[in-house]
């Protein structure tokens, strides 16, 4: 397995409920290293560019109107084999379906306000990490 980075955005309805440190705490107790942190509010554009691949589908305008409604913490996660890591450490997008432990089913509330984000896959992760941050705020990796 290789030394691996994701991306994590605590959503709002996390942020919301003050339980962001926890998650973070949960993050690194599971043994991710957070190489760069930002809590932000995000604009309408940004939200919308985020998650353009969702444009024709019917919930987008929901997605963007619930990620800018209150800030969200967004974070770079480092880890041997990060991105399967994070997705098992998240648990199923419902959190009636998460398993036990994960941060859906701990923090989430439903599909739609389901605590957490993280990318799907290493070349996602790459291109949803440096839309939020650009090089020079992110650690260098480690060796």
């Amino acid at each position: 397995m290789a030394l691996e980075r994701t991306l994590c955005i605590i959503k709002p309805d996390a942020v919301e409920k003050n339980t962001a440190g926890a998650v973070l705490a949960h993050l690194e107790e599971a043994g991710f290293k957070i190489v760069a942190l930002r809590r932000t509010h995000l604009p309408k554009n940004v939200a919308e560019g985020f998650y353009a691949i969702h444009k024709a589908r019917p919930f987008f305008g929901e997605l963007v109107t619930f990620m800018t409604r209150s800030p969200v913490v967004v974070a770079v996660l480092e880890k041997e084999d990060a991105v399967a890591a994070y997705r098992a450490t998240m648990g199923a997008t419902d959190p009636a379906k998460a398993e036990a432990g994960t941060l859906r089913k701990k923090f989430g509330a439903n599909v739609g306000e389901n605590a957490v984000h993280g990318s799907d896959s290493l070349d996602n992760a790459k291109g949803e990490i440096a839309y939020f941050f650009p090089a020079n705020e992110v650690a260098p990796t480690a060796g």
